[in-house]
């Protein structure tokens, strides 16, 4: 019964196939092998963007940071929502990799609201004293198992666009958002409007791969540099690229995270049905909010079952609601989800 994370599962045997494959003989490092311009044009196809610059890099931080750092200056403000997860998970790294630039936090909630993010674009920069306009950072499954519709994301991108700033695409759960609108990674992408997404892997079942797509591959020099100055580009590159070719290979991706998704929606159908658990969200992807009774924690707890809660479910009182979060790996068996539930409705 483990739900704290779906980075903590297991790789599918698709994958390990894919990079036993790759382990035979000698091929040029650091992406100058065969596999790897392979992958840059699937992910091209996928993305219907034959002219976009691809990169891998094994972690989403990586991503994330070396991408917003090739569009930003170390004086500008990168605009994000406060659990964005460039915010809270990555150590100051945007800060770090680009210099000093500024994350500007807008609003409270986990989505933008593009009346918060409008007025926080004026009230930045005019001023050699202020930090200057940098980037928008969009994290689409957000960090609270949100999503954003394509109309949002496109008023999202021409509000950006129109004070001339770029758009970042945090992706990390990609595929969980691209399953649940039922749409193309271009409708979600450059089509709304995005400049550079990352594509992610690692919480869909990969062992350690990220794409950075850049839909103008202008900054794409950049990105390489700063790869290979941040300590990010792999000589041993092939095994990177083994993961995506087996993540693409025959619509992998997208069948992980449908998966992924539906035992989202079984945990959810489960918890709605009992009467002490308040759930905080509508889970519209794999990731699943939650308020119960610190004692129902503690029995799930003794039964074995591991995930995130909000505060110590061993000491203090029981009846006290105590938050948590629940998230779905794609390999997670339905008898486990059930008997989760079947745990809490005996407690």
């Amino acid at each position: 019964m483990f739900f704290a994370s779906d980075n903590s599962g297991p790789v599918p045997q698709q994958i390990l196939d894919a990079l036993t494959q790759a382990n035979h003989g000698f091929t040029p490092g650091y992406g100058n092998d065969d596999l790897s311009r392979e992958v840059a044009g699937q992910l091209r196809d996928l993305f219907e963007a034959p002219e976009a610059a691809v990169s891998l890099v094994a972690t989403g931080s990586a991503a994330n940071c070396l991408a917003l750092a090739s569009f930003v200056q170390p004086w500008d403000a990168i605009f994000c929502t406060p659990p964005a997860h460039i915010e809270e998970d990555e150590c100051n790294g945007p800060e770090f990799y680009t210099g000093g630039a500024k994350l500007r936090l807008v609003g409270e909630s986990d989505k933008f609201d593009p009346a918060e993010l409008e007025a926080a674009i004026k009230g930045t920069g005019g001023s050699v004293h202020n930090a200057q306009r940098g980037a928008v950072s969009i994290t689409q499954a957000t960090e609270k198992g949100h999503i954003y519709s394509l109309e949002e994301l496109r008023a999202l991108c021409d509000l950006a666009h129109a004070h001339k700033l770029p758009v970042h695409l945090d992706g990390a759960r990609f595929a969980n958002a691209c399953v649940a609108l039922d749409c193309t990674p271009a409708e979600m992408t450059w089509k709304a409007g995005v400049d550079v997404a990352v594509f992610g892997g690692t919480k869909n079942g990969l062992m350690g791969v990220e794409a950075v797509i850049f839909f103008d591959p202008g900054k794409a020099w950049e990105f390489e540099l700063r790869r290979k100055r941040g300590g990010h580009l792999f000589s041993k590159h092939r095994y990177l690229a083994a993961q995506m070719h087996g993540y693409l290979r025959e619509g992998l991706w997208r069948d992980l995270a449908e998966k992924a998704n539906a035992k989202g929606a079984r945990l959810a159908e489960g918890l709605r049905g009992i009467e002490a658990v308040r759930l905080k969200n509508d889970p519209q992807v794999n990731m699943i909010f939650l308020e119960m009774p610190r004692r129902l924690h503690a029995r799930a707890f003794e039964a074995g079952a591991y995930y995130y809660t909000h505060a110590d479910v061993t000491e203090g009182d029981p009846d006290e609601m105590v938050g948590a979060r629940l998230v779905t790996d794609w390999s997670v068996a339905d008898a486990e989800i059930d008997r989760y539930v079947d745990i809490l409705k005996r407690a």
